[in-house]
């Protein structure tokens, strides 16, 4: 099967954006698509169904005039042409609140997936995490944010430049 790769979400079918169990019809080019997204897409009209070209140029959020990411919900970089493509071009991810998208070295940085305490251990993502944490995006110091990954996933991030990972995690 062909890998569907984004900037910003360099893997949208290991992360679930993307799925393939059934033949669909991209509800913007109206062509079948054995690969289509269902997840977050802020407009007017209600889109069910989209196919991975349809988002990668722009069409679907031209057509529709809708966003794959709240542009508020993210931190702020120089170059409005980033925040474009990652709200216009890029297939978001399924938040159990607000998803963020959170920015470093002047860039967003890829959604990699759902990552528990025991993914990030596994994976030697622990140590970075607790050094990289940011209370102002989740709203919990990081005590109890371990805590919460212990029985519950957050959303990994990794920056495209330095190659960083930061989380994000909902909170009721």
């Amino acid at each position: 099967m062909e890998k569907y790769n984004f900037k910003y979400h360099p893997d949208p079918l290991e992360t679930g954006a993307f799925k393939n169990d059934q033949i669909v019809i991209c509800n913007c080019c109206g062509k079948e698509t054995d690969v289509y997204y269902t997840g977050p897409f802020y407009s007017v009209e209600d889109v069910e169904n989209l196919c991975p070209e349809c988002i990668k140029s722009g069409r679907a959020s031209e057509t529709y005039d809708g966003e794959f990411q709240d542009g508020e919900s993210t931190d702020s970089v120089s170059d409005p042409a980033k925040l474009e493509e990652l709200v216009c071009r890029t297939p978001g991810y399924c938040g159990w609140q607000q998803e963020y998208w959170p920015a470093h070295c002047d860039d967003y940085c890829a959604y990699l997936g759902y990552y528990d305490w025991k993914k990030l251990e596994k994976e030697g993502l622990a140590e970075e995490i607790e050094e990289t944490y940011r209370e102002d995006i989740c709203g919990v110091d990081f005590t109890v944010a371990r805590e919460h990954l212990q029985c519950d996933s957050g959303y990994l991030f990794r920056c495209l430049h330095c190659g960083k990972h930061f989380i994000c995690i909902d909170f009721d």
